[in-house]
């Protein structure tokens, strides 16, 4: 699954994020700054987005009240969210 998020109140103006299940696959940042955003994607590829959710979110940067790693937090629950209400539609849908 591959999800499109807008942040808010940092540099990046964008994360897509793909999930294999609860395993990130790929995590792309538009815009910020590169070399964080770099780092960032690397760093969480394989991993559970509930892992990362925990670790990542409520991080500032500087006197933000959030950061890129907070919006990533931000996207991956709202992906698997997203996942979950498709799930139980296929489901309901089925009966």
């Amino acid at each position: 699954m591959t999800y499109q998020y807008k942040t808010n109140g940092v540099c990046a103006i964008g994360i897509e994020v793909e999930l294999d299940g609860d395993i990130i696959e790929r995590v792309t940042f538009q815009g910020g700054c590169n070399g964080n955003a770099a780092g960032i994607s690397s760093l969480v590829k394989g991993m559970s987005a509930a892992e990362v959710i925990k670790k990542f979110q409520g991080t500032p940067c500087g006197r933000r009240a959030t950061s890129c790693p907070d919006q990533l937090s931000i996207a991956l629950s709202e992906a698997i969210d997203k996942a979950r209400r498709e799930e139980m539609g296929e489901r309901s849908g089925d009966a």
